[in-house]
């Protein structure tokens, strides 16, 4: 039986999983486990992957770095069902986000051939009856999907900030992170914590495919920033989708 770690260890069947979320509000699924839970090739992966060389600039980062980079998609899911949304901007209040809050941000599209591909159709497919599960929400419930593709650069003169709000919220209901790479990169450390600033878990996602699952509603979370471990290019990818109840 395939069991998690460096987090709450729990067998790889979905009952499982649902119950270390309801108990634990977070699950850190090594990326063996992720790749058996979502099932992709490879090639898929090489694919997908590959998307991250080509996302846009946030030129909306209040604290005037220029070190992430982004694309961004919207969408309509339901156990059995997704509907990519017409492009628009995300938005989270200053509640949530002191430090980007209360604007529009408009990132570049996420490509076609990534969001109509089979790894996010998995993750979708694979999370939202769970959700749907702990949630207690009827079959075929509406949630409205958000996914971000983040690469963050760091440098000699520039430090790389993944959550440059600190540890947080995001103000919906269900969070995914995925690492999709880490290139020439120290540190990035996941942090995971209560309202109250109690330390619930703390790791690194260090392999493509190492993924977390939280419960927005209950805990926060964050990244430390990224170090390059010499002077060459260092960057740190990142997939993050979101669920919010429709």
């Amino acid at each position: 039986m395939t069991m998690f770690a460096e987090g709450p260890a729990v067998a790889i069947t979905e009952p499982a999983l649902t119950a270390a979320l309801a108990e634990h509000a977070f699950v850190h699924l090594p990326a063996p486990v992720a790749c058996d839970l979502l099932g992709w090739s490879p090639v898929e992966w090489a694919a997908f992957a590959g998307s991250w060389n080509r996302l846009g600039p946030d030129r909306y980062m209040a604290d005037g770095g220029r070190y992430r980079s982004r694309r961004h998609a919207t969408f309509a899911v339901s156990a059995g069902a997704i509907r990519r949304k017409p492009h628009q901007p995300h938005f989270q209040s200053r509640d949530y986000n002191p430090l980007n809050g209360d604007v529009q941000r408009w990132f570049d599209p996420i490509e076609p051939e990534v969001a109509d591909g089979p790894i996010l159709r998995a993750v979708f497919d694979r999370f939202t009856p769970l959700f749907d599960a702990l949630d207690r929400r009827g079959a075929g419930a509406a949630w409205h999907s958000e996914v971000h593709q983040f690469r963050i650069e760091t440098s000699p003169t520039e430090l790389g900030r993944p959550t440059p709000e600190g540890l947080h919220r995001d103000g919906v209901d269900w969070v995914l992170v995925m690492l999709i790479a880490r290139e020439n990169v120290a540190e990035g450390v996941t942090e995971i914590g209560d309202d109250a600033g109690t330390s619930l878990g703390r790791f690194t996602l260090g392999a493509p495919g190492e993924a977390v699952v939280l419960d927005d509603r209950r805990i926060r979370h964050g990244v430390t920033p990224i170090v390059a471990r010499d002077g060459a290019p260092a960057h740190r990818d990142a997939l993050v989708v979101t669920w919010r109840a429709d």
